[in-house]
């Protein structure tokens, strides 16, 4: 219900240990019920905008893509909301199932409170049980993070939740990449409209092998910013429709 914008920067650390931009790209993002077609329209690159021909290039592209999906649907006669909500449906008793897991996942003690984001919060942390045996390929990635979350006293909802990986975490059976002990991620929340909560940034370093070669370093910050409530349409258009 929310169209926004998405800042994506790569950084790279020198010799003495200080990070250094190397990329950063700035993105609309017009959600979609189906997420495949989540338009990412990338309108500027190292703080240059695209131009208006780049841009339209893009949008042209995307255009084509919901075009060919109306067509599908129209074959298949499936109800493209139908089937989304039933997807969603699905999605969030798996999601259900993984919260029930989380304590016997981790060890959670509560440590005390404080303000974010105007806010009275609880902090808790949290390590993984030692003698935990993951159920699923979600519940073996928890069990190998521990961390903090702050959770909202009113609403109980996460404003900021730091990890780090107690463990390495395989990709791909290790053969695609393989991300190091040691790795970590703070993700923020802030309240948006008076009504919702919402990223505002993930921030993750670390450092991982590819393909059992290349050791690289991960520095990366997303920002998400310009919140802007929209109708999902499941017609050709992507634009948000202000409410």
């Amino acid at each position: 219900r929310y169209t926004f914008n998405m800042k994506e920067s790569k950084f790279e650390t020198d010799e003495q240990g200080n990070p250094g931009l190397v990329e950063e790209n700035e993105y609309e993002i017009f959600p979609y019920l189906d997420e495949d077609l989540t338009y990412r329209r990338h309108i500027s690159k190292n703080g240059r905008p695209l131009s208006p021909e780049e841009i339209e290039k893009q949008d042209r592209e995307h255009e084509k893509k919901l075009e060919e999906r109306k067509k599908d649907l129209e074959k298949s006669g499936i109800d493209e909301e139908a089937d989304y909500l039933e997807r969603e449906k699905i999605e969030r008793l798996k999601e259900g199932r993984i919260i029930r897991e989380i304590p016997r996942i981790y060890d959670i003690k509560m440590t005390g409170r404080e303000t974010l984001e105007g806010r009275s919060t609880i902090l808790l942390e949290f390590e993984p049980r030692p003698d935990y045996e993951p159920k699923s390929r979600e519940t073996d990635i928890l069990s190998k993070l521990a961390g903090r979350a702050w959770f909202c006293e009113q609403d109980y909802q996460v404003v900021q939740l730091e990890v780090e990986f107690v463990e390495n975490l395989s990709l791909g059976l290790g053969l695609l990449a393989r991300l190091h002990k040691g790795s970590k991620a703070v993700v923020r929340r802030r309240y948006v409209n008076g009504e919702v909560w919402l990223p505002a940034g993930i921030h993750f370093t670390g450092t991982a092998r590819l393909f059992l070669l290349k050791k690289v370093r991960i520095n990366t910050l997303i920002e998400y910013s310009n919140y802007r409530k929209f109708r999902v349409r499941t017609s050709h258009s992507f634009r948000a429709v202000e409410e």
